[in-house]
């Protein structure tokens, strides 16, 4: 997939957003890159499976009163690993989803345990629902 229809689908995942979790995004970009680099993969403990996405910044209930004249969050979306998991383009779509909700959690200050309990709960409640 070409970086134009990648990005589509990122920003598509960011309009998806409620709003009020979009109206709380302050201060925080969303970067695509090809991949994350074998140095930053050791840095955050990666050492099999693939690193989707990853957010740099200081959630927003550990920031301070005070807090301000900072430089964006920034949440980094890896293009090749997501596109390397998926066996379809949607999904793909559906792994940028995904991995953008979660990252946008950390900005919201979740942790990884809770964040993969949301997501299994929320596919499983998918799951059960019937169609119609």
């Amino acid at each position: 997939m070409d970086r134009s229809a990648f990005k589509k689908l990122v920003q598509h995942s960011l309009r998806r957003l409620p709003r009020k979790f979009k109206q709380r995004l302050k201060n925080v970009t969303v970067e695509i890159e090809d991949v994350p680099s074998q140095a930053l993969l050791r840095d955050v403990g990666v050492k099999t499976g693939m690193l989707f996405g990853l957010y740099h910044g200081v959630p927003l209930p550990e920031r301070e009163w005070n807090y301000g004249n900072a430089l964006p969050d920034r949440i980094f979306i890896y293009q090749q690993p997501i596109e390397s998991a998926a066996s379809s383009p949607d999904e793909i779509e559906e792994i940028v989803l995904e991995t953008v909700m979660h990252e946008i959690g950390h900005y919201f200050g979740f942790e990884d345990d809770e964040l993969y309990k949301i997501e299994y709960e929320k596919k499983n409640a998918l799951r059960k629902k019937p169609r119609a």
